[in-house]
């Protein structure tokens, strides 16, 4: 079975050159229905009014943290089961392990390729 690219991913990130970058790999995996927030409170905004298959999030954004929005996400009872993947330019063993106790799906490290995230990605909705 292929990953299903006909999901609608929502990627977040404050760095308008990450939200492009990770566009861009969707892209060459096969996603095309990408949506972007700027940050956790954006995101949330958006995950509210539409039906995603998975979210894309960096930890480091401000004012709200791509943590504190998985917790927001878990803690909903409309979104609580939604795919979660975390985005980190640090693998600092506290928070891969606070982000795990959190519901967080899967966790890359920056930098990463197509593959790395593609690889993610399946693990997280299965092939």
């Amino acid at each position: 079975m292929a990953l299903n690219t006909s999901l609608p991913v929502l990627i977040v990130d404050d760095y308008q050159t990450m939200l492009r970058i990770i566009r861009n790999l969707l892209k060459q995996i096969g996603f095309t229905d990408v949506d972007e927030a700027k940050d956790g409170s954006e995101a949330l905004g958006k995950l509210k009014e539409k039906k995603y298959g998975l979210v894309i999030s960096d930890w480091n954004m401000a004012p709200m943290t791509g943590f504190e929005l998985l917790q927001k996400v878990r803690a909903d009872a409309e979104l609580n089961a939604l795919p979660f993947i975390m985005i980190t330019a640090e693998a600092k063993t506290e928070n891969v392990v606070a982000a795990k106790q959190a519901g967080v799906n899967n966790y890359i490290v920056k930098p990463f390729n197509a593959e790395t995230l593609r690889s993610k990605i399946a693990a997280v909705l299965g092939e």
